[in-house]
């Protein structure tokens, strides 16, 4: 079980838009699978071959998650660079800890993390 569901209102109510302030993290620029709005999620983005790999703290239900997967695409700011994702598809744990480089951090055992995020980049 990822992170609670309800973590997730304050997240977006709370740090989402102190972390976009700041403007040090990478920024995921998606649209609303129904809204049509866009919406900025800051995130960590780790950069493997071909793509970038997201770690689904909240599960594949969070509703980024769902609108990227809805979309098939979604834009990542990094610095000043913005850098366009494709193809989105969900990756397991032992798929996903192939791709990540061994510097990354993993996600503390007790999070039960199980979900990841694969995002394919021309660039990358």
């Amino acid at each position: 079980m990822p992170m609670p569901r309800w973590w997730t209102q304050i997240n977006k109510r709370v740090f989402n838009p102190l972390e976009l302030k700041r403007g040090t993290r990478p920024v995921l620029v998606h649209t609303g699978r129904v809204s049509g709005t866009t919406y900025r999620t800051p995130l960590d983005a780790h950069a493997v071959s071909g793509g970038y790999v997201f770690i689904l703290v909240y599960g594949s239900e969070s509703d980024w998650a769902r609108n990227v997967l809805a979309s098939g695409r979604a834009r990542l700011q990094i610095d000043e660079r913005e850098i366009e994702l494709s193809d989105p598809r969900l990756l397991g744990e032992d798929e996903a800890e192939k791709l990540l480089p061994g510097a990354v951090s993993r996600p503390p055992r007790f999070l039960r993390i199980s979900e990841y995020l694969y995002m394919a980049c021309p660039d990358n």
